[in-house]
């Protein structure tokens, strides 16, 4: 138990610490800091550094990714608020998923392997969705509905571009490399699985956009918890079926 609460103590004060040295860069709100040390703080007592980094070094370009042409996106109105920076609605939207599955391996609630296979698949999702919405709104030449493929406006809600879709794959396997290299998953199973997981999950997002978003007000945080639940659901049943 001492051991167990070490971790999340030392987690506390790294988080704290670095928040305190970086609060100034416009990547959080105040608020949005403040969160994304309690999430940190959590990661690192239940996975260590490693679930530590993998989690920011996903904040860190899907923050970058965020404010490529965001004047042109701002001019066009459909920039990210707050001139991109993250809220706690979005830190944890993006993440509850990921955290939930990070809580279970903590305590050894399920099968070692396949909750590190639904924890990097939903980081894999949420990177591919980021990748894929603002390089589409910045770069997507053509803009169609998903459900219809009627040609629609950039920021449409459930709108896809072919310039997103490959950022789309292209963030989901990275963000794969990423869980790979830090252990979570393997070369010979898990990589294939995470990324094809992450990107499938984000072409189920952008239906529930044009189906479900606006007909029954879901907001995006509640879209994005959707999205990486189904990416981790996904991965794990996969995972099984090759096993």
């Amino acid at each position: 138990m001492e051991l167990f609460l070490n971790n999340f103590i030392i987690g506390f004060f790294i988080n704290f610490f670095l928040i305190f040295l970086f609060r100034e860069y416009p990547i959080m709100t105040k608020s949005g800091w403040i969160s994304a040390g309690t999430l940190g703080t959590f990661l690192w007592g239940s996975l260590g550094w490693q679930g530590w980094i993998s989690v920011v070094l996903y904040l860190v370009f899907g923050s970058l990714v965020t404010k490529l042409g965001f004047k042109y996106k701002n001019k066009l109105g459909i920039a990210e608020k707050r001139g991109g920076r993250r809220g706690p609605e979005n830190v944890f939207g993006s993440a509850s998923t990921g955290l939930f599955l990070a809580l279970m391996i903590k305590l050894n609630l399920a099968n070692l392997i396949l909750l590190k296979v639904g924890f990097a698949a939903s980081f894999a999702a949420k990177l591919a969705d980021t990748f894929g919405s603002e390089i589409g709104k910045r770069y997507g030449k053509n803009t169609f509905l998903i459900t219809t493929f009627k040609k629609v406006k950039k920021g449409t809600e459930g709108a896809i571009s072919l310039e997103g879709t490959i950022a789309s794959l292209f963030g989901s396997i990275f963000m794969s490399l990423v869980m790979m290299i830090l252990g979570f998953i393997s070369i010979e199973k898990g990589f294939f699985v995470v990324s094809f997981s992450g990107f499938v999950a984000t072409i189920f997002e952008s239906f529930i956009g044009a189906i479900f978003q606006d007909k029954f007000k879901i907001s995006n945080e509640a879209v994005n918890a959707i999205q990486t639940s189904f990416a981790a659901t996904i991965a794990i049943l996969f995972y099984k079926l090759i096993l």
